[in-house]
């Protein structure tokens, strides 16, 4: 591993650290669903990035996770924050709408 995808990895384990630290923070103050969307989008987001780490230092095989060959998880880890931060700028803009 080069020393510039090292700092790429430690720099996104890091953010993603702060980040979900503050989402789960956060989540303990909030009842919205909007936030609570976007919380859970973080916080899958970061395993996301703890499990392409494990993958890359070799701790877990990149065929862990597949189905008949698929890579479900990934896929799906992948995807999932960017659909839940949709879905709650969705109900963020249908809940402004109705007022």
């Amino acid at each position: 591993m080069e020393l510039g995808e090292l700092v790429t990895l430690l720099s996104r384990l890091g953010m993603g650290a702060i980040g979900t630290f503050f989402a789960i923070l956060l989540w303990s103050q909030t009842r919205d669903v909007s936030w609570v969307l976007v919380i859970i989008g973080t916080l899958v987001a970061y395993a996301e990035i703890v499990l392409s780490t494990l993958e890359r230092f070799g701790i877990l095989p990149e065929t862990y996770f597949e189905v008949s060959g698929f890579p479900l998880l990934r896929v799906v880890l992948v995807n999932l924050p960017m659909l839940l931060y949709t879905l709650g700028f969705i109900t963020m803009i249908a809940r402004r709408r109705v007022r």
